[in-house]
């Protein structure tokens, strides 16, 4: 896919999207993947009317992002929408005992994909949930991950979608050096895991 310079290109996430913006400043891309892109992006096709927004938000699961997908997509009217989510509706299985099951996170991302598509039909990346085992106990999350990465890639055949199969890229990543270097608490990124994302979505797009 083509980004071109009057693009209007949201990102749309949990943590690992936010990394640390601030929310009050709207244009604000925080410190991690959604930074990287936007610097590369203005660099290689200096386009200063180019909008890069990054609307990430810690903790949340699919279901906060259908919540929100009015305020913090629909209303920006973007013409390219990234979606990184679904660690979270894992991870709260794990440490809270809040489940997600796998048939309600499909309908979930089902809706806000169909409601994008209906309203807007812009070019749309998906990007899989990805976990490395950093600590060990990082293992048993895997049955509950697995059928939610595999949700992903169903939806991105369904709606014709690009997808970045990060899971798989950090999967390959750690046998170049240890999981810990990219992944340190096996979720979140460190800044070479935040360039190996913003890597990967580069690749998929021509500007």
């Amino acid at each position: 896919m083509v980004i071109k310079p009057n693009d209007r290109v949201v990102f749309f996430g949990d943590s690992i999207t936010d990394c640390g913006r601030d929310r009050d400043q709207p244009h604000a891309l925080g410190q991690g993947y959604v930074f990287l892109i936007n610097a590369w992006l203005k660099y290689e096709m200096v386009a200063p009317e180019l909008l890069i927004f990054n609307r990430g938000i810690s903790g949340n699961r699919i279901y906060d992002l259908e919540a929100r997908l009015d305020e913090d997509v629909l209303a920006l009217d973007p013409s390219v929408v990234t979606i990184l989510i679904g660690i979270n509706d894992t991870w709260r299985r794990f440490d809270s005992g809040i489940g997600s099951p796998i048939e309600q996170f499909h309908a979930s991302y089902h809706r806000i994909l169909s409601r994008l598509r209906e309203e807007l039909n812009p070019e749309i990346i998906l990007m899989e949930p990805f976990l490395l085992p950093v600590p060990d106990d990082r293992r048993l999350w895997r049955e509950d991950l697995d059928p939610r990465i595999g949700v992903v890639r169903e939806l991105a055949v369904e709606f014709e979608t690009s997808l970045v199969p990060l899971d798989s890229q950090f999967a390959v990543a750690s046998t170049w050096v240890q999981p810990d270097y990219w992944l340190p608490d096996g979720v979140h990124p460190s800044p070479a895991g935040h360039a190996l994302i913003s890597r990967h979505w580069l690749d998929l797009v021509e500007y």
